[in-house]
């Protein structure tokens, strides 16, 4: 089956710029050859059908193998489809459900009853309505100044995919906020891009610290700490009694033992993850108590 798959994969590598140059020629309004739409439907339907195939032979494989109908077809997928191929789609989807979400003005992703967001998109408000601006004039600037066909509807489509970005992200920013769980837990989180999760137990201590960061997203430097930046500043600091492992936007692993993050009110939120992780501890104590306090004798 190995050899199948790779050449499904290289031949969607190799069909995507075709389809890519016959759909910019149309839209262009450049004349494409009936020979060359032809063989470039025939070679996309026989890859589709191949892909296909090879999805259903690994779900049955993996059925046959105890899992369920899911997990089957996700794994299938696994096996046909490059990881770095299904982390840009799911990014997009993301994007996607996160802008429809903030358009419908629907309540935030991930947050239930008990728990409290943590907004942190705010804070980027000013500079990403500006990158807009910019970005919408360059759109409108390119679409007057290029004459060429084929390359004014290359930029046009690159420009407008790029100021839909741009809404989006921070879209996905509104609507997924830093969440601190009922239990003391916290989930960090970056728009689409990232989504960490820190248990109640591995927190040791939180703290208010306004800082200016110049590192990248979620990068771990030699001290073990990752800054979650916003608009370079972070607002806390959280040191943690265990190394946390996460996943970087572009899927690289990595673990830290201590987070800097953004807040737009960081007050409440330090208090409430104090407040939260102290009466974890002191429900810990409790039990421990309980369950090490020696048994009375009975009485006859």
């Amino acid at each position: 089956m190995k050899g199948p798959r790779k050449i499904v994969r290289w031949s969607f590598v190799a069909l995507l710029p075709g389809e890519f140059t016959v759909i910019l020629c149309l839209v262009g309004g450049v004349r494409v050859p009936s020979t060359a739409r032809a063989a470039t439907a025939a070679a996309t339907l026989t890859i589709v059908v191949a892909a296909s195939v090879l999805l259903a032979l690994d779900h049955r494989r993996h059925r046959r193998a105890g899992l369920a109908r899911r997990p089957a077809f996700l794994a299938a997928i696994a096996d046909t489809v490059p990881a770095p191929v299904r982390r840009l789609t799911a990014h997009e989807l993301f994007l996607s459900t996160s802008f429809l979400r903030w358009a419908t003005r629907r309540g935030p992703h991930g947050v239930r009853d008990g728990d409290l967001p943590v907004a942190y998109a705010p804070g980027q408000t000013a500079f990403v309505y500006c990158f807009f601006f910019v970005s919408v004039v360059e759109t409108l600037a390119l679409a007057f100044l290029i004459p060429w066909p084929v390359v004014h509807a290359v930029t046009l489509v690159v420009d407008i995919w790029g100021c839909y970005f741009i809404v989006a992200l921070h879209a996905s920013c509104v609507v997924r906020p830093h969440v601190i769980g009922p239990d003391g837990s916290l989930r960090l989180r970056y728009g689409a891009l990232l989504d960490i999760h820190i248990p109640a137990d591995h927190i040791a201590s939180v703290r208010l610290e306004r800082r200016f960061s110049e590192g990248r997203l979620a990068t771990v430097d030699d001290n073990g700490l990752a800054d979650l930046a916003v608009a370079s500043q972070t607002t806390i600091t959280v040191e943690l009694t265990a190394p946390v492992p996460y996943r970087r936007p572009l899927g690289k692993p990595a673990q830290a033992r201590a987070f800097r993050f953004y807040a737009e009110h960081p007050e409440p939120a330090v208090a409430a993850l104090k407040t939260r992780v102290a009466s974890l501890g002191s429900n810990a104590g409790a039990e421990t108590r309980t369950s090490t306090a020696p048994e009375q004798p009975r009485s006859r």
